[in-house]
């Protein structure tokens, strides 16, 4: 899945790598992986242009 993270813009969008309970990990173009807990981000679902 796509996401981005509204807070981090300059993050740009990221794919998600895995999930364990509260944390997940996502790859973003321009940060890299980051581990991130869910209850305190608020990722946003994007849309795959990409198909």
């Amino acid at each position: 899945m796509r996401v981005r993270l509204p807070a981090r813009p300059d993050w740009g969008t990221g794919q998600v790598q895995s999930v364990a309970g509260d944390r997940v990990t996502v790859n973003f173009e321009h940060a890299g992986k980051v581990t991130l807990r869910l209850s305190a981000a608020a990722l946003e679902p994007v849309e795959d242009d990409r198909a």
